[in-house]
């Protein structure tokens, strides 16, 4: 089983489904008592929020990624952040460590792709947005016609 690092604390709230969604796949594909292998590393959102309130993109990156580092470290096999928001310097955190990580909006993409789903509501950050639609649209070119057809339909209201 591969070990699962988790950047979380940003809110400590948000980092609770992960580590339990991924504590119920796990029990449900293997059974038993299984659970899965996870390293947490919590920041502190309060040094994170202060960073996005001034707009200081540059230095919630350098937190995130020494942060990934000591997941490294520690031996995760990739890593995940437990929030949307911050998935907005996740270019930043990769360059920064070997191991990958896992963008959400990629994760969201290849499970829409595997459903067969073309129409899927999104929501996050508008910086997050605007990855989710590029993101979409490297992986499907249904989603550039659909958001064309979307832009016609509000325009006509």
């Amino acid at each position: 089983m591969k070990i699962i690092g988790l950047i979380g604390g940003m809110s400590w709230e948000s980092t609770i489904p992960y580590y339990k969604i991924i504590n119920e796949e796990i029990k449900t594909k293997l059974g038993g008592l299984h659970s899965a292998k996870i390293i947490l590393y919590s920041v502190d959102f309060d040094e994170i929020e202060k960073c996005q309130s001034c707009g200081n993109w540059e230095k919630s990156a350098f937190i995130l990624g020494e942060a990934a580092k000591k997941l490294e470290m520690s031996g995760a096999d990739f890593i995940l952040v437990c929030t949307n928001t911050m998935h907005k310097v996740y270019m930043q955190i990769q360059s920064m460590i070997k191991i990958p990580v896992i963008h959400i909006a990629d994760a969201t993409a290849s499970e829409l792709k595997k459903r067969k789903t073309f129409n899927a509501g999104l929501l996050g950050t508008t910086n997050l947005g605007a990855y989710f639609i590029s993101t979409t649209i490297s992986h499907y070119d249904w989603a550039l016609k659909k958001l064309k057809a979307h832009r016609k339909i509000v325009a006509s209201k």
